[in-house]
């Protein structure tokens, strides 16, 4: 193929813009923000649970809140029914069992005060642990969203270069032979790099040198010739500074 060496040379122009593009498109797959964003998930997962975990046993420390009452209220109402029947009864063996049951029911009642007791005071600690742990998901919460906040603004950028440089590529394509951008197009895809200036005996593309046979088919081509690397098949270009 022959092409313009001033159309080769904007090749050149066009490999360093999709090099810019490449290189664009890796910072936004490989962007900071999303590991923290990662790390940020990951944080507010184990601080959730923590905080479910939390909720459900002061859940069930109420629920034993209000077992023990109720029980003490079955307590003491067997109590004011056996002061009636002691009020009522004109038998002294009657007497003697209800005094003794009310015996029980108070040594029942005052040990079910106790555990009561106990248990609110557990439940009134474990209600300090649900504040702590909402707020701990509430921090969470806040890094998660300055995470996405920051990696937004991010791709924001990214996306702003990445406008300017292909509205630069469509300004350096208009000037090149659609034979030309063909063949450059199709190495591209094929081989991730398309051109490369010829520095000495060194490809551009690839950064290898030229074997001798190599050298001295680029000496041998005409100005106008489109000459290609024969390692990745990218095309070089030449310049004044290439010294071939």
């Amino acid at each position: 193929m022959k092409a313009d060496p001033a159309a080769q040379r904007r090749l050149l122009e066009v490999a360093n813009v999709d090099a810019e593009l490449n290189r664009i498109n890796h910072r936004r797959r490989s962007l900071p923000e999303l590991e923290r964003i990662g790390a940020a998930e990951r944080e507010m997962r184990t601080k959730q649970d923590a905080l479910v975990a939390a909720r459900t046993t002061l859940d069930d420390l109420r629920s034993e809140v209000e077992r023990l009452e109720n029980e003490v209220d079955q307590v003491r109402s067997r109590q004011q029914r056996d002061r009636r029947m002691m009020d009522s009864t004109d038998s002294s063996k009657q007497l003697e069992d209800l005094q003794h049951e009310m015996s029980t029911l108070s040594r029942r009642e005052a040990a079910l005060e106790d555990d009561m007791l106990e248990v609110m005071e557990r439940r009134e600690a474990q209600e300090t642990d649900v504040s702590h742990a909402q707020q701990e998901v509430n921090t969470a919460e806040s890094e998660l969203e300055d995470a996405r906040h920051a990696r937004d603004e991010a791709l924001a950028d990214l996306e702003s270069d990445e406008a300017k440089r292909l509205a630069e590529r469509e300004s350096l394509v208009a000037d090149i032979p659609q034979q030309l951008l063909d063949l450059y197009e199709r190495i591209r895809q094929q081989r991730g790099s398309g051109a490369g200036y010829l520095q000495g005996n060194r490809c551009g593309a690839c950064r290898l040198e030229l074997d001798r046979a190599a050298l001295a088919s680029v000496r041998e081509a005409e100005a106008d010739d489109v000459v290609r690397c024969e390692e990745c098949g990218a095309i070089m270009v030449r310049t004044k500074e290439s010294g071939q």
